[in-house]
């Protein structure tokens, strides 16, 4: 027994991805120096202290859309609502104080209750609804823009905010902005959360296994919540410091940001498919974003290529990502029972979309009734013709 060979270990080949870059971070942040340096050369004034200054207030506020969207994406969730609850939450804070004559503390507290409420709404729906994540946040996305819309009657922009709120977005404190801060707040309580708590753990066991979650005991409706509640909150939070740097309140605040978080989070490396991701990825991911944006736009560059670059890196990095994995084996054919529960799925989630664009289209259908009338003006008789003046008979 005691000259017994030990049994061989198998070695696991490791593919190129994993022997150069052990974890996303590190490409990242090797991406970001090229892209520091290649713009420091082409772009007029970029390796400014001003243009620093200038590329951290720009990313603020995708920045808080970033960090509430990794922990939601973590579980294997996605939240398309959060541009859309941006621009309800900044009209909602342009009305409270100039309509109202709300202190802006006050509206600013307002209005972060209702962004806590509309994660509310999604958590509800998606934790103990059990109705896909997807489908809630798109039929979400069109009634908080629908709602901004009404409250202004698509047209009206709020501006009469004191200075002391505006100082929150235009001003400087040692040459770094105000808001600044708030993202690094932020982004150390979603760190914390994430990765020192053990509600952090059960997202991503969530993300993993949803059944396996659930088999264990862990309160996953109750995980669901917390993330979707805080997404709706970093939502509000992100609409003050848009309202407070351009001055103005309008219902098409954060228009588009959505995808540029979801997109500053894969980059960063987490899993769209779930039980993967890390803050600093998302940090590094939105870092890339804000700097190739701003440097096209310094080396007079057109502004869609941003979009065409961020696209590609996006792309990139997940099939670098889909390289780095090991290949998956053959899944068995499923059983009769399986394949009707896999059918059952099907059309449940067929019918919620079906009905969800029926409610969107509803919703729609009686905002336009409701303005039309409004663009349209007071109906005005037209004069009667007056007669030309007929010359005197000789």
């Amino acid at each position: 027994m005691a000259n017994q060979t030990p049994p061989r270990q198998i070695a696991v080949r490791q593919s190129w991805a994993e022997r150069w870059f052990p974890n996303r971070e590190w490409a990242l942040a090797l991406l970001l120096i090229i892209e520091l340096a290649a713009f420091a050369v082409l772009g007029r004034n970029f390796a400014t202290a001003e243009n620093a200054a200038e590329l951290v207030r720009l990313g603020v506020e995708v920045g808080l859309l970033a960090l509430a969207m990794t922990p939601i994406i973590v579980t294997g969730g996605i939240d398309l609502s959060v541009g859309s609850l941006m621009g309800l939450s900044a009209v909602t804070m342009g009305w409270l104080v100039e309509v109202q004559g709300w202190a802006p503390g006050a509206a600013a507290l307002a209005v972060l209750g209702l962004g806590a409420l509309a994660g509310g709404l999604n958590a509800l729906l998606i934790a103990r609804g059990r109705i896909p994540a997807l489908i809630v946040t798109l039929g979400t996305f069109s009634l908080f823009r629908g709602l901004a819309e009404g409250l202004t009657g698509g047209m009206v922009s709020y501006s009469k905010f004191p200075p002391g709120y505006l100082a929150l977005g235009q001003s400087y404190l040692l040459g770094l902005p105000y808001q600044l801060p708030v993202l690094l707040l932020a982004a150390a309580g979603y760190w914390l959360l994430l990765h020192r708590t053990p509600q952090g753990r059960g997202l991503y066991a969530i993300g993993s296994s949803i059944e396996g979650a659930h088999f264990t005991g862990l309160p996953v409706a109750r995980r669901l919540t917390l993330v979707y509640v805080l997404s709706g909150l970093m939502s509000a939070a992100a609409a003050l410091v848009y309202v407070a740097r351009l001055g103005q309140a309008k219902a098409d605040a954060g228009t588009g940001y959505e995808l540029i978080a979801i997109t500053a989070v894969v980059l960063g490396g987490t899993a769209i498919t779930g039980g993967r991701g890390t803050i600093l990825g998302t940090l590094l991911g939105l870092a890339a974003i804000v700097v190739l944006e701003n440097g096209l736009r310094l080396a007079a560059l057109p502004a869609e290529l941003a979009q065409v670059l961020t696209g590609a890196l996006l792309i990139s990095a997940i099939l670098a990502y889909r390289w780095a994995q090991p290949s998956a084996p053959v899944p068995a054919p499923l059983s009769a029972e399986e394949f009707e529960m896999k059918t059952s799925h099907v059309f449940t989630l067929s019918l919620a979309m079906v009905v969800s664009a029926l409610i969107v289209a509803a919703g729609n259908w009686m905002l336009v009734s409701r303005l039309a009338p409004v663009a349209a003006g007071p109906v005005v008789a037209a004069p009667a013709p007056v007669a030309a003046p007929t010359a005197p008979e000789p």
